[in-house]
C-alpha cells in the first residue's frame, strides 16, 4: 500500500473503533436506565429506554456500511481484517444488548406500582450491575486490545449464570406461596434472562476482541452455568401459569 492509502485504511479503522466505542456507551446507558426504571416503575424513563434504542440500531447500521466499503475499497487481509470482520461482529452484540434492555424497559407499566419482594428486586439489581461491569471491561479490553481483559469477561459470565439461577428458584417460591404473586413474578423471570443474555452478549464481544488480536477461535468450550431450563416447576404452578 502507499502511505496515502495505509493512512487511508488507518482512519477507517479508527472510525469503526470511535463508532463501537459511541454505541457500546449507549448500551451501557440504555441497560443502567432500564433497571432503574423497572426498579421505580418509572414509566417515563422505560419509555426513553424504550425510544433510544434507534440510535444503537443507526450505529450498527453506520458501522455496517463502513465495514463493507472498507473491505470493498482497501481489500485487508489478516490482522487488518479481523479488525473489520470484529467491529461487525461486535455491533451485532451490542445492538442485541440494547434490545434486550428495550424488552425489560417494556415490562416496566406491566409490572405495576405494587409493592412487591424487594429481596428480589435487590438481587436483579446486582445482577445487573454485574453485566453493566462486564459490558464496561469487555469495551474497554477492545479499546485496549487486550486479550488478559477479555479472557476476564468471558470467565466471569458463570457468577452471572449463578445468580440468574438463585433469583429464578426464589421467584418460583414466591409464585408458589402466594398466587397473586405470579404475574409480577413472572414478568421478572423475563427481565432476568433478558439480563443473562445481556452477559451472554459481553461474552461474544470478549471472544471476537480475542478472535482478532491471536487470530484464532478460543478452542476451549466457554464456561455456562445457567440450569433454569432444566428446573422443574411444580405441578400445580405449571398448570397457573399455562
Amino acid at each position: 500500500m502507499s502511505d496515502h492509502t495505509i493512512k487511508a485504511f488507518d482512519a477507517d479503522l479508527d472510525g469503526l473503533s470511535r463508532m463501537i466505542a459511541d454505541m457500546g456507551g449507549l448500551a451501557e446507558k440504555q441497560t443502567a436506565d432500564a433497571m432503574v426504571a423497572l426498579a421505580r416503575r418509572d414509566e417515563g424513563l422505560a419509555q426513553r429506554v424504550i425510544s433510544s434504542d434507534a440510535k444503537i440500531d443507526a450505529l450498527q447500521h453506520e458501522i455496517e456500511q463502513q465495514a463493507i466499503q472498507t473491505i470493498a475499497r482497501r481489500q485487508p487481509l489478516a490482522i487488518d481484517l479481523r479488525e473489520v470482520i470484529g467491529a461487525l461482529r461486535i455491533s451485532n452484540d451490542l445492538e442485541r444488548i440494547g434490545d434486550l434492555a428495550k424488552n425489560i424497559a417494556k415490562r416496566v407499566p406491566a409490572v405495576g406500582k405494587d409493592l412487591r419482594p424487594q429481596q428480589v428486586m435487590r438481587g436483579l439489581e446486582n445482577m445487573n450491575n454485574l453485566v453493566l461491569g462486564q459490558l464496561k471491561n469487555v469495551l474497554d479490553g477492545y479499546a485496549r486490545r487486550d486479550v488478559e481483559t477479555a479472557l476476564a469477561v468471558r470467565n466471569s459470565d458463570e457468577q452471572i449464570d449463578a445468580v440468574n439461577n438463585s433469583l429464578f428458584r426464589e421467584l418460583l417460591t414466591y409464585m408458589m406461596e402466594d398466587p397473586s404473586n405470579i404475574s409480577f413474578c413472572i414478568h421478572l423471570v423475563f427481565c432476568a434472562k433478558n439480563i443473562e443474555r445481556m452477559g451472554d452478549h459481553a461474552t461474544n464481544i470478549a471472544e471476537t476482541v480475542y478472535f482478532i488480536i491471536e487470530g484464532r477461535m478460543l478452542s476451549d468450550e466457554r464456561p455456562k452455568g445457567d440450569t433454569t431450563s432444566e428446573t422443574t416447576i411444580p405441578f400445580g404452578l405449571e398448570r397457573r401459569l399455562s
